[in-house]
C-alpha cells in the first residue's frame, strides 16, 4: 500500500488531543505523494488510533525498537520528518541529544543528514515562559529544525473547550512547511 516516491517519517508525541487529529495529517500528506510512516512515542499511543494509522499509511505504527530478525519492513531514509503535535518534553530532550525512546533517536540520527526537520507544537503560553524550553526551541532552530510554535495572545484560560484548543493546533502551517520541502 506505499503510496507516493518521497518518504515521510512522522514522530507523534503525547500532545494530548492534538494527535487524536493525525488522521487527517496522514491523509492529506498521501494526498500529494508522500510515503508516510508513523512512529509514536510511548506517551502518544493513548492519544492516537494507532491501527487506523496503520490502515492509512500502509505501515504499522512503531514506538519500540525491534530485533533485526523479528523485522521485515523495509524503512527507506526520509526525505522529511515531522513530529506532529510535539511536546515540551519531547523537544527539552531532542535539544539535548537524549535518544530515550525509538522517536527521539530518529530524530537524533536525522538532525545531521541535511533531511528537513519540521517540529508542531500546540500554542502554550506556560511553556513560553520556561526559559529551557525556549533555549531549546532557538537551538533547534539554529540547527535548521523549523520550529512552528505560536503563542502570542493565547490565554489557556481564555479557551472554552478542548475542542477550541484542538481547532488552533498548527496542522495546515505544518503541512505547508512540509510541501515547502518538495522544493529543497
Amino acid at each position: 500500500m506505499t503510496v507516493g516516491n518521497r518518504a515521510l517519517y512522522i514522530v507523534v508525541c503525547g500532545g494530548g488531543y492534538p494527535a487524536g487529529d493525525l488522521p487527517a495529517f496522514v491523509e492529506q500528506a498521501r494526498g500529494t505523494d508522500w510515503d508516510v510512516r508513523v512512529v509514536a512515542t510511548p506517551a502518544s499511543l493513548k492519544f492516537i488510533d494507532a491501527p487506523l494509522l496503520g490502515e492509512l499509511t500502509g505501515h504499522a505504527v512503531r514506538s519500540e525498537y525491534v530485533l533485526v530478525e523479528d523485522d521485515d519492513e523495509e524503512r527507506p531514509i526520509p526525505d522529511a520528518v515531522v513530529v506532529a503535535p510535539a511536546t515540551f518534553n519531547t523537544v527539552n530532550k531532542f535539544a539535548t541529544g537524549i535518544s530515550d525512546t525509538l522517536a527521539l533517536s530518529l530524530l537524533n540520527e536525522t538532525i545531521g543528514s541535511g533531511i528537513p526537520i519540521i517540529i508542531s507544537l500546540p500554542p502554550n503560553p506556560t511553556h513560553a515562559r520556561h526559559p529551557a524550553f525556549l533555549t531549546n526551541i532557538a537551538t533547534l532552530r539554529s540547527w535548521g529544525v523549523e520550529v512552528i510554535f505560536d503563542y502570542e495572545g493565547i490565554v489557556l484560560e481564555d479557551v472554552p473547550d478542548i475542542e477550541a484548543w484542538k481547532a488552533m493546533f498548527p496542522w495546515q502551517q505544518t503541512f505547508d512547511a512540509l510541501e515547502a520541502t518538495k522544493k529543497l
